[in-house]
């Protein structure tokens, strides 16, 4: 899905979204978006989008034998051991 759409901010602060793009991501009425400030611009995305991406991003820096909850859980209990 691309593409250049111009829209315009509502009374509000709505902005209204073309009803392909919304059938493109699943999004309805309701939907939880993220809205991201950039430096050029705004980045809109589903929350589902947004979690993929933050996913691939961590992904990129930690090796996948690296369990982040497991390594979570052992600081806690070394600090609680420290007190």
């Amino acid at each position: 899905m691309q593409g250049t759409y111009k829209t315009r901010i509502g009374d509000e602060g709505r902005i209204v979204l073309p009803l392909d793009w919304r059938k493109a991501v699943h999004a309805g009425p309701g939907d939880e978006l993220v809205i991201q400030a950039r430096d050029d611009g705004l980045h809109i995305s589903t929350v589902q989008q947004a979690i993929e991406r933050f996913q691939r991003t961590v992904a990129q820096h930690v090796p996948p034998e690296v369990n982040l909850v497991d390594e979570l859980i052992r600081e806690r209990r070394a600090e609680a051991e420290d007190e």
